[in-house]
């Protein structure tokens, strides 16, 4: 209170000087503060000395019970393990010999007594020869059992006198360790007083300095105290209580102060503004002043009270409650009370806003996982029910949901695409269902202006009613109230409208809403373009990738073939398969991938099969097929690395594929083999084992430059050969040993299913909920030529028996029962036989495949090709190939390991050749008709 003074207390209000030492006598009364201060500090300085001779008596003791023990044991054990003890004891007479060794180890060791004795008690050794022959008193059962036993006992009269005897019992053990006696060492413990009464000085003076430095504080402590609180004037004590006076009614918080008796002992103005309280409420009860209820039970309550907040008219009250005498049963309360009516308005909307930007960021993160535009809608749905909407409906244009670019024609008519909230047994209208609006609903006009339209009362909304008014009456029958129609634009294109509806269990919505619902379907409306766009682009590569993929399968003998292709959920790949007949009756088939999605990898496969059919047609072999592919992957990459590539070719910087080629060989039961980078197709034999076959791995393409294997392989007739894309044994769940190995259980016992029915087993066991990757299956069983359908001979290098080769062929097709195409057969087998031997080279041979059309080949060991030429008028020859071409359906040229091959097939319709509706004689004679003569 010296701080209020503002000038130093004069010197008449000190006590004179020579009043110091009745002045210091009255500070020190017990009845004053400083006294009582002083005899708290007195009796405390007291018990800590009391309690600090106690513990240094309790120390000692134990301290020196600590050191008998140890003594005593070590005694005990030193004279049991010394020398003779085992044999002394064991001797007629013990104590003749241990009794002198006993006292002069007791003597020695400052023990008071070292007793021996035997294993059953009787003691060998004493101090006091009277007492030799007698039990000994204490626990010797563990003892015996090998163990030291430390207590505290008494016994007979012991040369040191009274005190705390301890004692220690160790065995002693012969040479075999065996227990065949005992030694008992023990000392008492006494004279505890010496061990702390030196130190007693020591406390009792700092007690008297601690008592000493108290009573100095408390005269200092009184002193001030005096000259802080008696040393001021009157008028600067009511100076001091104007001040509080006027701080009390100039604070912006009510203060009420009531007595134990409920009556009202101050109020400041902020409080009688805040209560509407009248003038002379001081001492009058709080039940008296007409205040609401809420406010009279708190003031009378005893209960204290925080931040609870009363309704008093029209204001909200934040009230704290505290006791008068928080220490004393005196009674009475101090209440505090602070206006919070516009804090709560300001805090209700600044939640409403937090909330509404939670929503928003919820809606960012929950918009748009998937690039699907159903999902994407239902997205909306459930993410602004129940938070904002009691019930939400998404319609979109079919043209959106289709993936197609929106126009204005289609507002009309749009198709629910979501629907989201409890409410969903409302009389709406259902999923898929198309809806055309008319021109006065709130939809139709939000997609004409643009904006959201807010409808407050559906029951006032006759465009809204007009719609359907069945329908609209049973749902205000069912509780719907209010409608925020939004519509949803990307680019400045609408693409439909987002319907928000409340019951009459929720506020109306407000033009605050109406703000956020139209933020809301702002970033809907992006995440649904986006899925749009992507359902568009999506659709454009299937339909391109699916018309490059084979429509149907080819006619061919060797293997009956299924196949599936799944495209992925993020974009449609380049995976692509092939099954392509070759001459011969053989089949080759392909798999490949290219890397990466979109429009340019399925671009990029079509090149690809296209470039796979051309190598095919030269019939070159598997290896260098894979070789003429990666030329062509390189060729692709530098016209990409020049500049040649187009813009938009969807950022992909180098081209990359796999592709496994295979060629199976139906009169051989051969497959010869070649993969660069692909996955290594799996048979599965004809009993349901299922294999590997081993094929070696090669670089993918593109790489340039390196080499490619090939493997021949004999495959049983009824195998199943399966190729695979990469997409169909490893995704994010698993990698690709792990999704081999579930693609060969998958396989398991497939040895008696069709290659459709293997194909749809991979597929249901494998495929994934939601690919990430393009899946392509193709399943071969293989079929063997039969004996009987092969005729292959050698011709000599003769002309003159070629006579003898159209003999041979004309019996083989008798017995085919293809009479019909002998006479052209014949003359196709003449003239390849013919020029085999005339421009080849030995070994020449005639092969005849008889299966969907008829096959006629003929090697020889040369690696020149003929060439088809048309002869003229006066040319004796020329005219061989031109007639085979004639003849034959095809015709070509393919190379061995051996020389070549020149093969023809003729097409079989009920026993009758192709060519067979043109007369042989007149088409003879037609080749040399001259219409210049």
């Amino acid at each position: 209170m010296e701080a209020f003074s503002e000038r130093p207390l004069s010197p008449e209000r000190h006590p004179p000087v020579g009043r110091s030492r009745k002045g210091r006598a009255s500070r020190l009364d017990p009845r004053s503060a400083a006294g009582q201060v002083f005899l708290l500090q007195v009796v405390v300085v007291v018990l800590l000395v009391v309690a600090a001779v106690v513990g240094m008596v309790l120390q000692a003791a134990s301290d020196a019970l600590q050191q008998g023990r140890r003594e005593s044991v070590i005694a005990a054990q030193s004279f049991a393990s010394a020398p003779g003890v085992a044999a002394a004891v064991q001797s007629r007479d013990p104590s003749a010999v241990l009794q002198p060794r006993a006292e002069a180890a007791r003597k020695r060791t400052g023990m008071d007594f070292v007793v021996v004795m035997s294993t059953k008690g009787i003691r060998y050794t004493y101090p006091y020869p009277r007492e030799i022959g007698k039990k000994f008193v204490g626990a010797i059962e563990p003892a015996l059992k090998g163990r030291t036993v430390i207590e505290q006992a008494g016994g007979p009269p012991l040369p040191a006198g009274r005190g705390t005897d301890v004692q220690a019992v160790v065995p002693v053990d012969d040479s075999r360790g065996k227990v065949v006696g005992l030694v008992s060492a023990g000392i008492t413990v006494k004279n505890v007083m010496g061990l702390w009464l030196p130190q007693l000085p020591i406390i009792l003076a700092s007690g008297a300095v601690a008592l000493a430095l108290a009573m100095t504080g408390t005269t200092q402590v009184s002193r001030r105290l005096r000259r802080q609180t008696f040393g001021l004037a009157p008028v600067e004590l009511a100076q001091l209580y104007e001040h509080h006076d006027a701080v009390l009614h100039a604070v912006r918080e009510g203060v009420l102060i009531t007595g134990a008796d409920g009556r009202l002992l101050l109020a400041n103005d902020e409080a009688t503004r805040l209560l509407g309280l009248p003038a002379d409420v001081r001492g009058r009860s709080v039940r008296e002043l007409g205040l609401p209820e809420p406010v009279v039970s708190l003031l009378s309550s005893p209960e204290e009270v925080t931040d609870e907040v009363l309704h008093a008219g029209n204001r909200l009250l934040a009230v704290n409650k505290r006791p008068t005498y928080p220490q004393g049963d005196r009674g009475g309360s101090v209440v505090t009370l602070r206006d919070t009516t516009e804090l709560a308005e300001i805090s209700g909307r600044a939640e409403v806003s937090r909330e509404r930007l939670k929503l928003l960021y919820e809606a960012g993160v929950r918009i748009g996982t998937t690039l699907d535009v159903r999902r994407t809608a239902q997205e909306l749905a459930d993410v602004a029910t129940p938070q904002f909407a009691d019930l939400v409906t998404v319609d979109l244009l079919d043209a959106v949901l289709r993936g197609w670019e929106p126009t204005a024609e289609g507002w009309r008519h749009l198709r629910r695409a979501a629907i989201g909230g409890e409410q969903r047994m409302m009389p709406v209208y259902p999923l898929d269902e198309v809806i055309a609006f008319s021109p006065r609903t709130p939809q139709m006009r939000s997609l004409q202006e643009g904006r959201g339209m807010l409808e407050t009362d559906l029951r006032r909304s006759d465009g809204w009613r007009e719609q359907d008014p069945e329908r609209a009456r049973k749902a205000l029958e069912g509780g719907l109230r209010s409608l925020v129609a939004v519509p949803l634009r990307a680019r400045n294109v609408p693409l439909g409208v987002a319907n928000f509806y409340r019951t009459a269990n929720s506020p109306p919505f407000e033009p605050e809403d109406l703000t956020f619902a139209e933020e809301l379907a702002v970033r809907a409306a992006v995440a649904i373009d986006n899925a749009r766009r992507f359902t568009r682009e999506h659709t454009v590569a299937v339909a391109l990738q699916r018309s490059l993929l084979p429509r149907g399968q080819p006619e061919q003998d060797a293997l009956e073939v299924a196949w599936r292709y799944l495209p992925s959920e993020a974009g449609v790949g380049g995976d692509w398969f092939d099954v392509i007949p070759l001459p011969g009756a053989r089949v080759a088939l392909v798999m490949g991938d290219v890397v990466g999605h979109g429009l340019h990898a399925a671009a990029t496969m079509g090149r690809l099969r296209t470039a796979v059919h051309n190598f095919s047609t030269l019939d070159l072999p598997v290896d260098e097929v894979l070789g003429n592919l990666d030329d062509l992957v390189v060729r692709m990459d530098n016209e990409k690395n020049r500049g040649d590539a187009v813009d938009d070719d969807e950022g992909e910087a180098v081209t990359g594929a796999t592709c496994l080629y295979a060629v199976y060989d139906p009169v051989t039961g051969t497959c010869t083999m070649a993969r660069a980078g692909h996955p290594e197709p799996v048979v599965v034999c004809p009993d349901g084992t299922v294999t590997c076959l081993g094929v070696p791995v090669s670089a993918p393409l593109g790489l340039g430059g390196y080499p490619f294997e090939s493997a021949e392989v004999s495959l049983p007739e009824g195998s199943q050969l399966v190729l695979y894309t990469d997409g169909l044994v490893e995704n994010r769940a698993h990698d690709f040993d792990v999704g081999l190995e579930r693609l060969r259980r998958a396989l398991g016992g497939s040895g008696k299913r069709t290659p459709e029915e293997t194909c749809q087993a991979v597929i249901d066991a494998l495929k994934p909920s939601r690919p990430s990757d393009d899946i392509a299956l193709l399943t071969a069983r293989t079929r063997m030529f039969p004996p009987s359908r092969v005729a292959e001979w050698d011709v000599p290098p003769d002309p003159a028996l070629v006579p003898s080769v159209r003999a041979r062929c004309r019996e083989t097709l008798l017995e085919w029962g293809l009479e019909e195409t002998g006479f052209a057969t014949e003359l196709i087998v003449s003239e390849l036989v013919t020029n085999a031997i005339r421009y080849g080279s030995p070994p020449v041979g005639v092969r005849l495949l008889h299966g969907r059309c008829l096959i006629c080949e003929v090697s020889d060991g040369s690696g020149t090709s003929p060439r088809l030429r048309r002869a003229a008028t006066t040319d004796e020859g020329g005219r061989g190939l031109f007639l085979v071409a004639q003849f034959a359906q095809r015709w070509g040229t393919r190379y061995t390991t051996r020389g070549k091959v020149i093969w023809t097939e003729q097409l079989l319709h009920d026993g009758e050749s192709a060519a067979s509706g043109v007369a042989p004689v007149d088409f003879l004679l037609d080749q040399f008709d001259d219409p210049g003569l």
